[in-house]
């Protein structure tokens, strides 16, 4: 993905992926490249840097969106889709924004970002890997995921999760081009 130096490298692992799958492989491959975007904007940095603020008031850091997207995959893949009763992973009652909040400049709390997105992402590949049919359906009771609660088909939380991507994606390309000014990719 970079070169020794931090520059991007010409290989890119999400150039080259199936062009003309069918309606399946086109939302999987998209998400993924999504996935692969955040890793490789966020590559190479230190906890100080993952954790540097935009500007204020915003609490918003690339930490804390690996955090925000791993509470998203949980949500919306264990939560959702597969009924599991699991805990938030940063956020609580009382802290409602405890990914972003959370985000702090120590290695650990970095590592323990991606260990549980690198989880939550497993899982929910697994899940979309082994389901049927994207016509299968995940309750969403409380509207989180924005199809107006109730039923919604793993098509649609496909395409919310590349939406939810591709939204922070933005914040993510500005993020790292105020950390270091690397642009691209």
């Amino acid at each position: 993905m970079f070169t020794e130096d931090g520059k991007p490298s010409d290989d890119d692992p999400r150039e080259n992926g199936p062009t003309l799958g069918d309606e399946r492989v086109t939302l999987v491959e998209a998400l993924r490249c999504a996935r692969l975007t955040l890793e490789m904007k966020c590559s190479g940095l230190d906890a100080e840097a993952m954790a540097r603020r935009a500007v204020e008031p915003s609490t918003m850091s690339l930490l804390g969106l690996v955090r925000h997207l791993a509470e998203m995959e949980r949500r919306t893949f264990r939560e959702m889709m597969a009924g599991q009763d699991v805990p938030p992973l940063f956020c609580s009652d009382i802290d409602r924004d405890g990914d972003f909040d959370g985000a702090v400049a120590d290695p650990h709390v970095v590592t323990q970002a991606w260990e549980a997105w690198r989880t939550e992402v497993d899982f929910a590949t697994r899940l979309v890997a082994e389901a049927p049919s994207l016509d299968i359906t995940g309750d969403d009771p409380l509207n989180q995921h924005g199809g107006g609660g109730g039923a919604m088909s793993l098509r649609e939380v496909l395409v919310g999760m590349i939406w939810e991507y591709g939204r922070h994606m933005g914040h993510v390309d500005l993020l790292r081009e105020r950390i270091d000014g690397r642009i691209g990719q």
